[in-house]
């Protein structure tokens, strides 16, 4: 009897606990890159644009990204999410500024629905915030494939969850997308983009994960396609050393540029228009925990990018050394410097596929 009495009062206590929480709950965050930028390319600005003039700015300040963001709970289950990039008032802000502006229901683990403006699961950058990543800014394959509709912010739907098979612990997502870019009025025609990732933890102890990702898709009546694999891990060397890697490939329809041509200057079939690219970003990390200072980061991001490669192939090829301190928890307060070293097949006079070498340090504080 005393045992069904404790029991009762612990289940009470548990309702209770449950029923005193109070809706909805708000949580702000921002976030703050500011960076000094120093170009040592011949006629090459801070941009990576060739000036064949001469006349080009290679020195220059700048604000990357002021970020303001809201995460609301409106119940256990139900959650708002606004991001906002001030930053993009700095140029033009149409198409621009807001970020992710999203709902977001979960059922149960297995399944949870996402309907706005929000970067859809296609690879491992689309999961990790600008802020943490281990290196300045996402490779150029993200950009690219952004300009495509499969990453970056899009308009769309998705459904999300993790299961287990076996003893392989599996999570997924499914979306269907305008694919047209963020902050658009209405899609630009009447196709959609579906996409899917999978991501299979093949060790727990190492973070070992292999991801999968493929999409189709109609663009003005153009059947599009996108694909791509990834492998990340995370060891622990000792209990001050950790060293984590990211692998991903990715190879899709370059219909963005397609349609960007002249329709007498281009073939007849988008599928001849392809881009795809790999990259290895390896990340030392030593824990240092003096003072203020937390951690010192050494990475080196290698890309190989190519954004037609069938048509008119001109290979990219990105190494960006950088070193990080990191002050603070979740690098609440971060300084980097490195390179941006760009390598190109053909050099093309006066436009941005021209070699150069760009020199940053950037200041990152988030809360």
């Amino acid at each position: 009897m005393p045992f069904l009495v404790r029991a009762q009062n612990e289940n009470q206590k548990t309702t209770d606990s449950e029923s005193s929480v109070k809706y909805p709950q708000f949580q702000f965050k921002g976030l703050l890159q500011a960076r000094y930028l120093e170009s040592f390319g011949e006629n090459v600005d801070v941009l990576g644009v060739h000036h064949s003039t001469g006349e080009v700015t290679q020195s220059s300040f700048d604000i990357k990204r002021m970020r303001v963001g809201l995460n609301t709970k409106l119940s256990e289950a139900t959650e708002v999410v606004i991001l906002v990039n001030l930053a993009d008032f700095k140029s033009d802000p149409k198409s621009k500024v807001l970020e992710n502006a999203y709902g977001k229901y979960t059922f149960n683990k297995y399944i949870a629905l996402t309907g706005g403006q929000f970067r859809p699961a296609f690879g491992i950058e689309e999961l990790v915030p600008v802020d943490i990543i281990k290196s300045f800014d996402f490779s150029n394959q993200y950009y690219e494939f952004g300009k495509n509709g499969w990453t970056s912010f899009q308009i769309g739907a998705s459904a999300s969850g993790a299961f287990d098979i076996g003893k392989i612990p599996v999570s997924y997502a499914v979306s269907v997308l305008n694919g047209n870019g963020k902050n658009q009025e209405m899609d630009n025609d009447n196709g959609k983009q579906y996409s899917t990732r999978w991501v299979f933890e093949l060790s727990k102890l190492h973070k070992i994960n292999l991801g999968l990702n493929g999409g189709i898709g109609k663009r003005s009546d153009q059947k599009v396609f996108a694909l791509g694999a990834d492998v990340t891990s995370d060891f622990k060397l000792t209990d001050r050393f950790t060293f984590d890697l990211q692998i991903e490939y990715k190879q899709g329809t370059n219909h963005s540029l397609y349609f960007s041509l002249p329709a007498d200057t281009r073939t007849s079939n988008v599928d001849d228009y392809q881009m795809r690219g790999v990259y290895f970003l390896p990340n030392l990390r030593y824990v240092v925990d003096y003072k203020k200072l937390t951690s010192l980061e050494l990475s080196c991001r290698f890309e190989s990018f190519d954004n037609n490669y069938k048509i008119n192939s001109n290979v990219r090829k990105t190494y960006t050394p950088m070193v990080s301190l990191e002050f603070g928890k979740a690098y609440l307060g971060r300084i980097e410097m490195g390179f941006e070293i760009d390598r190109y097949d053909k050099n093309i006079p006066d436009t941005s596929f021209y070699n150069d070498d760009l020199f940053l340090i950037q200041l990152q504080l988030r809360l």
